[in-house]
């Protein structure tokens, strides 16, 4: 006995609910799956019938006169897929037409880029006169130097120890994401700008024991996400300029200077510390008049109208 499509849903939802699927996730469910059922009427389209085809010009026509964005039909995409997975684990629907269509994964939107000259204005500025906030500005100079010189995440720099800083060789043993360890280096500018901050660390009441904090508040406790945060956007300010800085702005410029300067894409994924190459091209800036010079005098068919 063949049940129709609204049965189905109902049974479906019934069947969430015992699972203590949320109010608003079920909700959600009869709103999206209720619409592409009423597409399907619309259409005469019988559920068993559907294809990849028909999903494709049903979201189609949701962007096209309801201007959905790239997340909400992928929700949408979602609900029904669960719904026919459902259907045909049920024996309703001889197959899910859903379970292999996929749509174009949504691109992670990149994050503003200041020049070269803009974060040495930061950098460079003049210190303060003042004592108190000239031992904050070695502090806060130190931290933003390593931000951009080894292109440190907000949490990397923040449980950075005094053990994992080698002066001698200019390397810093970071713990990343999923506890990973990798070493990286530091520029001269940043060793410094570190040193001069260790001459304060004491005065501070920081104890220079291999796991101490280097990075800590003037009563000697390490120094918050937040606060590292606020001194970040406190020193862009101060130099004047108009910029919502933020740590992982400044990582994003190392990565995208690196990559200019260097074009070794696999050094700069190493030393962000990304597991695969894909995340660091989308963290970067691609040179595409260098990528155009590379194509012209590498690929074997690039060329073939010239003359040899």
């Amino acid at each position: 006995m063949q049940i129709n499509p609204s049965e189905l849903l109902t049974m479906w939802l019934k069947e969430r609910e015992v699972q203590n699927q949320s109010p608003h996730t079920l909700h959600a469910y009869t709103r999206d799956v209720s619409d592409f059922l009423k597409f399907c009427d619309e259409r005469k389209l019988q559920l068993a019938d559907v294809e990849s085809t028909d999903l494709r010009e049903y979201l189609a026509h949701k962007v096209e006169y309801q201007q959905l964005s790239p997340g909400s039909l992928q929700r949408l995409l979602s609900a029904i897929r669960q719904f026919m997975k459902w259907a045909e684990e049920g024996g309703y629907l001889a197959f899910n037409p859903a379970d292999d269509f996929k749509l174009k994964r949504q691109s992670r939107p990149l994050p503003g880029m200041i020049d070269i000259e803009t974060v040495n204005q930061i950098l460079d500025q003049a210190e303060p006169e003042a004592e108190i906030p000239k031992q904050m500005w070695y502090r806060d100079k130190a931290i933003l130097e390593l931000l951009y010189s080894s292109g440190l995440r907000l949490a990397e720099v923040q449980g950075l120890k005094i053990g994992d800083i080698d002066f001698n060789r200019q390397l810093l043993r970071i713990t990343g994401k999923g506890n990973k360890t990798r070493i990286v280096p530091f520029g001269s500018k940043a060793k410094d700008a570190v040193m001069n901050w260790l001459k304060v660390y004491p005065l501070w009441n920081g104890d220079f024991v291999k796991t101490a904090h280097i990075f800590i508040t003037q009563k000697g406790n390490p120094l918050g996400a937040r606060q590292i945060e606020n001194r970040v956007k406190y020193q862009a300010l101060r130099a004047g300029v108009n910029v919502d800085l933020h740590p992982h702005l400044l990582r994003h410029c190392f990565a995208s200077h690196m990559l200019s300067g260097s074009r070794d894409l696999r050094a700069v994924q190493e030393m962000l510390g990304h597991s695969n190459l894909s995340t660091t091209q989308i963290y970067t800036h691609v040179d595409f008049d260098h990528l155009a010079q590379v194509y012209d005098q590498a690929h074997p068919r690039a060329q073939l109208h010239k003359k040899t």
